[in-house]
């Protein structure tokens, strides 16, 4: 193997690693800020790409349409996304908050998102079966070639713009009211009721940044890969958490290192060993790091209940 093949497997790596950084970060922020994991993220990250296949192969519902072009069809596949992750809360953290109070505040929660991701997956599956669609889009063989070098302009578009979002993100947490309150809830939410914040009001922009971040992620994977399917969010999702812990829980900058770091594995791993070793390369990181940084590379951060 020269260093040429090398550098190209760590530029391959790095794109890749941007299909997880925002999952990573959907991840970190219902962990971060209302203390649970939230198991829907890779059913609306799903969702997102396979609303956005079957938009613009079928048109809408009920013949109302054609073929929708397939910047739209992802542009409604998002929308899916934040929607669904808005019917997560109302039925997952507020419902059960409401009926019963702290007493639910980790495991029925939980459960219920897991109970979700079922349904979605479900429905998928009954509406299109289990296949694996492909996704049509014009950057087919859009490649940028620098000294040997292929760079696909699509996937370090999808880097930038994923770097970028997660900045956003951060601005808005740390210099907006939105951002203080989100953060006022994630120290105490009891405490941040009696200041006046509006926690039902709050909460909601929290499932709707996921949502969001699923969709944008699933947009960005199949103009990538050009290819959707019913079971892409479990490979994805996994991947993600990974991701989460070895940036850090409750670090949104740590969710890009651990995004970056488990697509750089994954793909060194592929490439020394075959695809059958890439799990067991990013799982026996993740665990090795734990063992020596229980807290992640960035695991103290301004976001989450000071448990991290």
């Amino acid at each position: 193997m020269t260093f040429e093949q090398l550098l190209q497997q760590i530029i391959n790596g790095l794109m890749l690693g941007s299909i997880y950084i925002s999952v990573a970060v959907a991840f970190t922020l219902t962990i971060g800020i209302l203390n649970f994991l939230n198991f829907t993220i890779p059913a609306l990250y799903m969702l997102a790409g396979m609303v956005g296949w079957s938009l613009s192969h079928y048109g809408l519902p009920f013949g109302l349409s054609g073929p929708i072009n397939w910047a739209f069809s992802l542009t409604i596949g998002v929308v899916c996304a934040i929607c669904a992750s808005l019917l997560v809360e109302r039925f997952t953290y507020r419902y059960f908050k409401m009926k019963h109070g702290d007493a639910t505040e980790h495991a029925i929660p939980l459960v219920s998102s897991l109970g979700f991701l079922l349904i979605f997956e479900y429905l998928i599956l009954v509406a299109h079966g289990s296949d694996t669609r492909g996704f049509s889009t014009p950057f087919s063989n859009l490649d940028w070639r620098i000294s040997g070098f292929i760079i696909s302009i699509p996937q370090l578009v999808s880097l930038l713009l994923s770097i970028v979002i997660v900045a956003g993100l951060s601005m808005l947490l740390k210099k907006t009211k939105v951002g203080r309150a989100l953060r006022a809830i994630a120290e105490n939410p009891d405490a941040a009721t009696l200041m006046g914040i509006e926690v039902n009001r709050i909460v909601p922009i929290v499932f709707i940044l996921t949502g969001f971040l699923c969709g944008i992620s699933a947009a960005i994977f199949a103009i990538n890969y050009h290819e959707v399917s019913p079971y892409m969010g479990d490979h994805v999702g996994t991947k993600a958490i990974a991701a989460m812990v070895i940036g850090g829980l409750g670090s949104v900058w740590g969710a890009i290192a651990g995004g970056l770091i488990v697509g750089l594995s994954e793909t060194l791993s592929i490439y020394f060993f075959g695809a059958s070793s890439a799990q067991i390369t990013v799982w026996g990181l993740l665990l090795i790091l734990l063992i020596f940084k229980p807290t992640g590379l960035f695991g103290h951060n301004a976001i989450g209940k000071g448990k991290f």
